[in-house]
């Protein structure tokens, strides 16, 4: 316990618990404190008393000085502080109750003499110091708020803030009567660490006696929190080869208790490392930052490749017996630097290659790294150091297994070089770590042997160029063209075959190459491309297998005065009179110059009519005018002869006909004739294309008559042959129904007889009628009953009628006579005859006849009736 002794002008207020706090009466001076030891303890700026470090304390009681100095006045005081053991409690001390401190409200200032005074106070309030974590008994008393001014007047007593009425509510409550301050429940420093309280004394009418006072509650720190690392789980790297002291990572744990208390300062250590090779002591840590560092050398990936250390911090500044612990795992991984260089797997590596192939894989090399797998200190770069002067090899790595794979990208010869023997080496992507070289391991030797193979022969020069005249005869020699077998040491024959010739003018000899001409060349030929043919010959080997090569001989044909020039236009069109009139006309010559223009136009001497009516002028080397020399030409289509000579040497001329049409023409010189595109001309094609389009056109029309016509018949055919099957009135003779009998007599059998008035007999074609049309006979004579009968002579009337109507072929029903003859002879079939016909039918449904249409309205108007 610290106490401090002094006159009441002395900084020092009331006692303490573990530490001590002095305070200035005036706030507003600045003091400065010091300690007569300060080693062991220290005094802070607000006059906070702790001790510097943890030592034993013995029964002996210590003393210490603390000095205090004002900065402006420089005054100075001193106290002496005795530290000594809290007694142990006892029984008889549990039972006594403990002494409580009593604050009583300051006298207020009142007026003497015109002047405020302040009468003399009894206590400077300090903050109230609680242990957090207490364990009671609960209320526990802290502090009694008294006035003085109890003695005369009956006062209540009453504190507000946080923690009384404000939340967290209950915590501190007062005994209205006797102004007791006690505390309900343990506090926790964690939570809240200072209560700021007010308290108040009113009389019994609620008026206030004094001012209100502050109460300041400190929650004293207790060590109820362990250390608590950030992470479970840390996770660093270090690279391989560190020296000492190489910074590697740094973990961090933190304490809820008072961080500037024992109870909240931590200090860490290591606790294990696994493995421990090739140091059980690879690493140390920091006590108070965490900060975890190499301590010794021999980190090496390829033998250990990550480290585990168990970390623990302690607060009580490490103390092992007092403080509480916490641990958490650092696990340290090793990373790759590039200190093992790549290593050829043998000394010399052999491959083989074929000739003129490219892209070739010719050799695979193999190497070994400790390094990681696929990391730029693994990853292999080769390169070729010597043997490839032309750079005909290249090596690429396979990404996957870091071999190098020989490859030929540009073509080998055999003929040239038999063999090629490589020096290659093998590096990494990024260089070596400091001090570490490259071994000899890292080159090695590639020996590639080339393969000889059928190689196609070849012309040279290709393509072969010759200069001739054209107009040369077929059998004459031109060139010989060869070609070259680069596979020198194979004997092997080559034979000539001719692959193109347009124009089919050449022949090559299988043996030797000779070309030789087997028609005239002619420059003018559409095969000719400016001046210049082309031809294609393929020369063959007879090796295993055969090998081909193509050549092209280009002729280059000279020109020769071989083509006579001709008129153009060929047509032309002019007036009857010679104003306004001319035709210009030029020549067309398929030779070139010197063997074309300038050219000499005239008109021949026979007929005479040429010159008589014709006048020619030469306007320049390539033009001439033709004009009438007549003053009227009647029109017509003339054809006149125009001699044409070109400049060749010797030159040749051509007779050419110019058609002129003659024809009469306006004001400005054009045609008006009627039949002017006649005259022009036609050409053949055009007027056959004419003829045959009309022909065409007829033969449509007279197509298209014919099947007019005759579908006109097929509807007739269809309306007077009816299939049985289809023919509506054969189905009244299926259906039993006979035509008129004895019942009938009362209607108008005429109604059965309209094919007769449709269709004239005159009109109908021979041998075609319908079977129930009205047969063509003589009618016969019916005898006639008179007018007023004798009863007796009915029945003889009746019987001469049914014997004239059984010989009468024209009587209805008309099928009567031609059914029995459609049934053929020996029918079973009863008599259709309706005289002789037992039953009427009135048994069967007729309904159907109303939809046989207007022929059989009659009949369903007769039998489909119903009952009617």
């Amino acid at each position: 316990r610290v106490s401090g002794t002094g006159t009441p002008e002395d900084p020092v207020s009331r006692k303490y618990e573990k530490k001590g706090k002095f305070s200035n009466c005036n706030g507003k001076r600045k003091v400065q404190y010091e300690s007569s030891e300060p080693a062991d303890f220290k005094v802070d700026e607000d006059g906070m008393v702790y001790a510097v470090r943890s030592f034993p304390l013995s029964s002996e009681h210590a003393k210490f000085l603390i000095y205090a100095q004002d900065k402006e006045t420089q005054e100075k005081w001193q106290v002496a502080v005795k530290l000594s053991l809290k007694p142990a409690l006892t029984e008889e001390s549990v039972k006594e109750p403990p002494e409580v401190e009593e604050i009583v409200f300051p006298r207020q200032f009142s007026k003497h003499s015109g002047h405020l005074q302040r009468q003399k106070r009894d206590w400077v309030i300090p903050p109230i110091n609680l242990p957090e974590n207490s364990r009671g008994p609960f209320p526990q008393e802290l502090v009694r708020i008294r006035s003085d001014r109890d003695k005369n007047l009956s006062l209540r007593y009453s504190v507000t803030g946080p923690g009384a009425d404000q939340p967290p509510t209950g915590i501190f409550i007062i005994n209205p009567i006797s102004g007791q301050l006690s505390v309900t429940k343990p506090l926790d420093r964690e939570q809240i660490a200072r209560f700021h309280l007010r308290a108040h004394a009113v009389d019994i009418n609620g008026n206030q006696v004094e001012n209100p006072i502050d109460i300041v509650i400190n929650v004293i720190d207790m060590n109820d929190n362990r250390p608590e690392f950030l992470h479970q789980v840390w996770n660093g790297t270090v690279p391989e080869g560190s020296k000492p002291g190489t910074y590697v990572m740094t973990v961090t744990a933190i304490d809820a208790d008072d961080p500037n208390a024992l109870n909240g300062m931590l200090r860490y250590r290591i606790l294990s490392q696994a493995p421990s090779t090739p140091s059980p002591n690879m690493f140390t840590i920091n006590n108070e930052t965490g900060d975890i560092i190499t301590v010794a050398a021999g980190l090496d990936r390829e033998k250990v490749q990550q480290y585990t250390l168990i970390i623990q911090a302690t607060d009580m500044e490490g103390n092992p017996t007092y403080g509480l612990s916490n641990t958490a795992t650092a696990i340290i991984t090793v990373t790759d630097v590039n200190d093992n260089p790549p290593e050829f797997t043998a000394m010399t590596f052999y491959g083989e290659v074929p000739e003129n192939r490219v892209d070739v894989i010719v050799a695979n090399l193999t190497v070994t790294d400790k390094d990681q797998p696929h990391t730029p200190a693994w990853n292999a770069v080769y390169r070729i150091s010597g043997g490839d002067p032309t750079g005909r090899f290249a090596i690429q790595t396979d990404p996957n297994s870091n071999d190098g794979l020989v490859t030929v990208v540009k073509p080998i010869d055999f003929e040239t070089n038999r063999m090629f023997v490589l020096t290659v080496a093998a590096e990494n992507q990024v260089p070596l770590a400091k001090g570490i070289q490259h071994p000899p391991q890292s080159t090695a030797t590639v020996s590639v042997t080339v393969i000889d193979v059928n190689e196609n022969p070849y012309f040279a020069p290709n393509p072969k160029i010759i200069r001739q005249e054209e107009g040369l005869h077929a059998g004459t020699m031109l060139t010989t063209f060869t070609a070259q077998d680069p596979d020198r040491y194979m004997q092997q024959n080559i034979r000539y075959t001719k692959l193109s010739d347009p124009a089919n003018w050449l022949k090559i000899d299988p043996v030797n190459g000779q070309i030789t001409t087997i028609a005239v060349l002619d420059r003018e030929s559409p095969n000719v491309k400016n001046n210049i043919y082309n031809a294609t010959f393929l020369a063959s080997d007879n090796g295993i297998p055969p090998m081909s090569g193509t050549g092209t001989l280009q002729i280059y044909l000279l020109d020769i005065n071989d083509n006579a020039p001709q008129v153009l236009p060929q047509e032309a069109e002019t007036c009857e009179t010679p104003d306004p009139n001319s035709i210009n006309i030029t020549a067309l010559d398929y030779d070139i110059d010197p063997n074309a223009g300038p050219f000499a136009f005239d008109l021949p001497l026979s007929p005479v009519t040429i010159k008589r009516n014709w006048t020619i002028t030469r306007l320049n080397g390539d033009f001439a005018q033709l004009n009438l020399k007549i003053k009227f030409l009647e029109a017509g289509i003339y054809e006149v002869p125009i001699i044409i000579t070109d400049s060749g040497n010797p030159p040749k001329s051509n007779i050419s006909i110019l058609r002129v049409k003659v024809c009469q023409c306006d004001s400005n010189g054009d045609c008006t004739d009627v039949d002017r595109i006649v005259g022009a001309g036609l050409g053949t094609g055009a007027i056959i294309a004419i003829l045959l389009c009309i022909i065409i056109l007829l033969i449509l029309v007279l197509m298209f008559v014919v099947w007019m016509k005759r579908r006109d018949k097929e509807r007739q055919a269809k309306q007077l042959l009816i299939d049985p099957e289809d023919d509506v009135r054969d189905n009244i003779l299926k259906y039993d129904e006979e035509g008129g009998g004895e019942e009938d007599q009362d209607y108008d059998l005429s109604q059965l007889q309209q094919p007769d008035t449709v269709e004239p007999d005159a009109i109908k074609p021979v041998g075609i009628r319908r079977m129930d049309e009205r047969p063509i006979h003589a009618e016969p004579q019916y005898p006639v009953r008179s007018a007023a009968p004798h009863p007796g002579d009915i029945g003889d009337f009746i019987n001469e009628g049914l014997k004239a109507a059984d010989n009468d072929p024209t009587a209805p029903p008309y099928d009567s006579l031609l059914v029995f003859d459609y049934e053929g002879s020996g029918s079973t079939a009863g008599s259709l005859s309706s005289l002789n016909s037992s039953s009427s039918g009135g048994e069967q449904d007729y309904d159907y006849l109303n939809d046989w249409g207007p022929r059989f309205k009659k009949l369903a108007d007769m039998y489909g009736g119903g009952d009617d």
